[in-house]
């Protein structure tokens, strides 16, 4: 999985291979010191890939690659603390811009309220605050349910509350699933968007409530390999000393597309979230 192709000496961004999502995403550094010798490293997933001649680098070569990487990293850190500064600067503006929401389709489709969200034309905002209730970004829903977030607002460690927090709070991934577990269990919910922002949000929940009981209500993806959802959920809940709530699809007759409360609370017409 080469990414050097005919890269010049010096030092390069590139799009990672490994978690790029468009070729302006350029999370990965590369560093060519000869025509030989090269190192590339995405500051985002971690992936790293070397080219090297059979000979063993000298000390002075080594420490210039660590130098330049260094670099590297502190000029992508910037770069990205001002794009999330800009995105925050325009979701605050649309935000206030937009209406609340009281009908959407999509609120139609999954049999939910509104929960705070907003309409911005045709779609539906969620936002995206983190622990101190600064807004960072926004999610836009489709009437289809499509998807998106704002380009270059921060999401990690960010999530969508409601409910006000009574000795439990539940950690979602999507908002349609927030919105049902709040209904059905009057539970406080906070919505972490994603399976990969469990973590970062389950840390910085139990950073704000020490004392809280956190579940982790997860998605039950079955049919993907590994399972990302579950196993995502497992590992939030053994790193903050949370429980782990799985929907039970025992006795329904569950599509291969069934995998979080909302899909469970349509089959069965009731939702329970027990750890």
């Amino acid at each position: 999985m080469s990414v050097f192709h005919d890269l010049t000496i010096g030092d390069h961004r590139l799009m990672c291979p490994v978690c790029g999502k468009a070729p302006r995403d350029k999370t990965m550094g590369v560093t060519i010191l000869d025509e030989q010798h090269g190192i590339a490293h995405c500051f985002r997933c971690g992936y790293v890939e070397s080219r090297r001649e059979q000979r063993e680098l000298t000390p002075a070569e080594r420490k210039a690659f660590a130098q330049r990487m260094e670099a590297l990293r502190r000029n992508h850190d910037a770069e990205q603390r001002q794009r999330q500064a800009e995105a925050a600067a325009s979701a605050a503006v649309r935000w206030v811009s937009a209406q609340p929401a009281h009908d959407h389709q999509y609120l139609r489709a999954k049999g939910i309220q509104a929960h705070g969200t907003r309409i911005e034309g045709n779609a539906l905002m969620v936002p995206l605050r983190d622990t101190s209730g600064q807004l960072h970004s926004l999610q836009f829903i489709a009437a289809d349910g499509a998807k998106l977030f704002m380009p270059g607002g921060r999401t990690r460690g960010c999530y969508h509350a409601i409910g006000k927090p009574a000795g439990k709070l539940v950690i979602v991934e999507g908002f349609a699933t927030g919105a049902t577990v709040h209904e059905q269990t009057g539970h406080a919910v906070a919505v972490a968007f994603n399976a990969g922002n469990l973590l970062p949000v389950a840390r910085a929940l139990r950073s704000k409530f020490p004392c809280i009981d956190l579940v982790l209500a997860a998605d039950d993806d079955w049919k993907t390999d590994g399972n990302p959802g579950l196993t995502a959920a497992t590992e939030a809940a053994k790193a903050v000393g949370g429980l782990l709530a799985v929907p039970n699809f025992t006795g329904l007759p569950r599509g291969d597309k069934d995998t979080d409360f909302n899909d469970l609370h349509r089959l069965a017409g009731a939702v329970e979230v027990t750890a």
